[in-house]
């Protein structure tokens, strides 16, 4: 099972149509904020897709939920944006948080920075922004062997 990662699309809807065509395979979609407009646009041209999404920083008015948690494919999954956790001043809160809600994966955006990482059971996952012409996104392949989690740069 492949699921489609991605955040900061800050309203570059042509980037994130990009990444879900480019993603045939990937049957769930999780935005992880700051972009709830583009997203829900998105959404209706993809409907044999699931989607979930958080708010982040700059989707002003969302009613969006700060963090979901959610068993996708039997993992648990912890979803943020990442403000509320202060992730730009470093991990230990929302790993924490992820690990207090009992996730074996922790995906977050909001740096704009992409990174992939395993620490001590928690798959971690920011795929960056996916904004612009050097735009990220990142995917979780959920198989019988185990989870990986990947980067892609969007060309």
């Amino acid at each position: 099972m492949r699921i489609l990662v991605v955040s900061d699309t800050h309203r570059d809807r042509w980037a994130l149509h990009r990444a879900l065509v480019a993603q045939p395979k990937a049957r769930t979609v999780i935005h992880l904020g700051d972009g709830e407009e583009e997203a829900r646009e998105v959404q209706a041209s993809f409907p044999e897709k699931t989607f979930y999404m958080v708010r982040g920083n700059c989707d002003w008015g969302s009613k969006l939920p700060a963090r979901l948690i959610e068993k996708i494919g039997g993992v648990t999954f912890y979803m943020t944006h990442g403000y509320a956790e202060h992730v730009k001043y470093g991990m230990d809160e929302v790993e924490q948080a992820a690990r207090e809600n009992g996730a074996q994966v922790l995906l977050f955006g909001h740096t704009h920075e992409a990174l992939t990482a395993y620490d001590s059971g928690l798959y971690i996952l920011n795929p960056g922004s996916l904004h612009g012409s050097t735009g990220t996104y990142g995917y979780v392949d959920i198989t019988g062997a185990g989870i990986v989690t990947n980067i892609v740069h969007l060309h």
